[in-house]
């Protein structure tokens, strides 16, 4: 990779630029003023003796997370990059989802599954697939195409492969990062909390938070969560709703710790905004008014999900502790959907209609042991574990063929035409499409020297991944793989200064081949259906982390290659490699009394290599901007107790919607205001009221291009959205 490509000095002074009228604003602020807040209370976040990792100063990020196999690490002490983001961070943003959370990661961008509503996270310019986000550390169990924010304490963000630490993503992605969501557990002081929100559009909410602790010691903890939403949004006839419940129990004595968890999501979607595919023989086309809705009055989308997960973990002695994890989930889709794809300048297009059922059957499970002892001056912190993910799909689909009629720019509607053109399976009684199992066993030893100022982990897992392909949708099998691979890391970490680390790593990702897809352009794919074998990637890195006390952050250079899977000439196979090499800055924490900074820049060079056909040599990747630019900005107002202000700047530059880079999709700045304020009402009751804007300038823009491997369809940003909230604590 050139470095020199990399524009540092535009992100560099866009960076100053926000950070000097921020730590200028806050010498004006009193340092003694006082806020009102919330106690705090300490939640364990599962059957584990670490628990939570503790929150950096500031609140909104905490001090490490789950960094697979290896457990709960303090950030200073591995040899990777992660973040995670707290509770806190979550309820003050008044995020929904996943999605809305990790918009202040800058080293992550949203997209949308093929031709649906799926979120998917772009990490380090590669997909994970809301199918592959874990929940307390198992693969499957949360729902698969939106995940309420509702159920989670913390989003892990873990940047780079992560094949040895958390075995192989099932559902075919995760080779730039992986994502693991904790779920909440009751705290130590009684909880019981009622929120209630509105939104531009006319959607309502309405939660509840319950938790109490019981027994002995306070030993049993239970806690439940319950949403609902329901209404438009910020964009003409976009309705979504939404149902999700979630119970938390968790139990312990001196050296048994049992936890589990039982949620239930219900979310569809009605006229909800689609994708636009783009003409491949034109410019990428001007973002139309980004609330004015384009979608057919006829498509919507629903699913239903239920899952259950249990994890207990036993201290056979000091030293040695083991652990057992599994879970189930059950879900059902059902959507109606057709997306723009352009035919002219002006915005007319043609597409199908698409039909789809789906069903999934998910079981997973681990165990595990962790054992730590020295040899000589060498400690050695030793982990092994075993894991099997056993996934089954129902699928069943009809489409139109390309002939719903519409326009970008004075959007109408069309009747919807009977989708019998291309079929696939029974709607009514879906039959078996794909089937995926994976097993395998990983060790681990990490190494102590020089008084713990240098750590060196070494690992390895054999991980196994069977996939049963059908492609008729009747049930019956046409194609299989059985496949084994070792996947090793070696990671280290040197504590140059008790406020700074060093650190490098190996890793490498795995994932299970990728099944061709039914259709491209509106037109099907040659051999639909057919699965491709597994393949690896291989990534290095190397970077530096700061522990000021107030303020923390890091530096990372990385490089990861992949093979790229495609369509070309309507026939879907591996036709090349990817390779994306960058840097990412973070910073974090509170610098200044009452000022709360996150954000940080990444800067990506995403080439195309070994195409088939040299004109793409070379050439960037679909859908990876070169520049990500993340700021949140929080302060709390001098002279007015309670109420505290932020904002934050999202900036993603200009990327390519086609392999030969003649397509490109304009950069894209936005900005994001909010406030929120405390007051005791009496009674031991405390009112939290919280006020967000995002796109203040209601800036039409293109968010993403593509997210499924290959393809170019863009997604336009949202329009400018309010969102009030308010929450009682008694």
């Amino acid at each position: 990779m050139m470095i020199s490509r990399f524009p540092f000095t535009p992100v560099a002074a866009a960076v100053l630029g926000l950070w000097i009228p921020f730590a200028h604003a806050q010498k004006s602020v009193a340092t003694e003023t006082t806020v009102t807040t919330l106690e705090t209370v300490t939640v364990s976040a599962d059957a584990s003796t670490e628990g939570l990792t503790k929150p950096f100063v500031g609140g909104q990020v905490a001090r490490g997370g789950r960094i697979g196999i290896l457990g709960n690490q303090d950030i200073m002490d591995t040899p990777f990059s992660s973040t995670s983001y707290t509770s806190e961070l979550i309820q003050d943003q008044q995020a929904q989802s996943v999605a809305d959370v990790l918009r202040n990661d800058p080293s992550v961008r949203q997209a949308r599954g093929f031709g649906n509503f799926q979120e998917v996270y772009i990490v380090r310019g590669l997909p994970v697939y809301s199918d592959d986000v874990s929940y307390n550390g198992l693969y499957g169990m949360l729902p698969r195409q939106y995940i309420a924010a509702e159920f989670f304490e913390r989003v892990e963000v873990f940047r780079g492969a992560s094949a040895f630490l958390n075995g192989a993503a099932p559902g075919g992605s995760g080779i730039g990062g992986a994502i693991n969501l904790l779920p909440k557990r009751a705290p130590n002081e009684p909880l019981s909390r009622v929120g209630f929100g509105l939104q531009s559009g006319g959607q309502t909410s309405l939660s509840t938070d319950i938790a109490r602790r019981f027994g002995p010691d306070q030993s049993t903890g239970i806690r439940l969560n319950a949403a609902r939403r329901d209404g438009g949004t910020g964009i003409d006839r976009e309705n979504k709703e939404l149902s999700a419940l979630s119970l938390g129990l968790d139990w312990h004595s001196r050296n048994v710790r049992i936890s589990a968890d039982v949620g239930y999501q219900d979310h569809k979607g009605t006229e909800l905004q689609p994708s636009v595919t783009p003409s491949s023989s034109l410019p990428i086309p001007t973002a139309p008014d980004a609330k004015r809705n384009f979608a057919q009055p006829w498509t919507y989308t629903s699913e239903q999900d239920t899952f259950a997960t249990l994890r207990a973990e036993f201290d056979i002695n000091d030293d040695v502790t083991a652990w057992a994890a599994g879970g189930q989930r059950r879900s059902k889709e059902s959507n109606s959907l057709t997306s723009l794809s352009l035919t002219n300048a002006a915005g007319d297009s043609l597409s199908s209609r698409f039909d789809n059922q789906r069903k999934e059957n998910i079981s997973t499970g681990e165990v595990g042991v962790r054992a730590k002892f020295s040899t000589g001056s060498v400690g050695h912190t030793v982990s092994a574990s075993a894991a099997r993910y056993h996934g089954e799909e129902r699928n069943a689909y009809a489409m139109s063929g390309a002939v719903i009629a519409n326009n970008l720019y004075a959007p109408y509607a069309s009747s919807a035409p009977p989708a019998n053109l291309y079929t696939g399976g029974n709607l009514s009684d879906p039959q078996l499409s794909n089937e995926v199992l994976t097993s395998s066993v990983a060790v681990a030893d990490t190494l102590s020297f020089a008084q713990d100022t240098v750590l060196l982990t070494l690992g390895a897992r054999s991980q196994t991944i069977e996939q049963i392909s059908y492609a008729g949708y009747d049930g019956i099998e046409t194609g299989s793989y059985k496949k084994s691979k070792v996947t090793p890391v070696a990671g280290i970490v040197f504590k140059a200064t008790p406020k700074v680390s060093l650190y490098a790593n190996y890793i490498e990702g795995l994932v299970k081949g990728s099944v061709a897809p039914t259709t491209a352009n509106s037109q099907p794919v040659t051999n639909a259906g057919q699965v491709f074998a597994p393949y690896a990637s291989k990534q290095k890195e190397i970077g530096a982390k700061f522990d000021g006390g107030k303020w923390g952050g890091g530096v990372a250079f990385f490089t990861t290659t992949q093979p790229s899977a495609f369509v070309q000439n309507q026939t879907y196979g591996l036709n090349g490699k990817q390779r994306n090499q960058g840097l990412e800055f973070s910073l974090y924490g509170e610098p200044l009394k009452g000022l709360r900074l996150l954000g940080g820049v990444t800067l990506i060079n995403a080439e195309q290599t070994q195409m088939e056909g040299a004109m793409t040599n070379g050439r960037d990747a679909i859908g990876v901007p070169r520049q990500q630019l993340n700021l949140n900005a929080e302060w709390d107002v001098a002279g007015v107790r309670g109420l505290a202000l932020n904002a934050r700047v999202l900036h993603t530059s200009s990327q390519y919607a086609n392999a030969a880079n003649t397509q490109v999709v304009p950069a894209w700045n936005r900005l994001d205001l909010g406030a929120r304020y405390l007051m005791d009402i009496g009674s031991n009751r405390l009112l939290t009221l919280r006020g967000r804007l995002d796109n203040v300038l209601n800036t039409s823009y293109w968010a993403s291009a593509g997210g499924f491997p290959g393809s170019n369809y863009l997604v336009l940003g949202a329009p400018r959205t309010l969102v009030v909230s308010g929450s009682i604590d008694f």
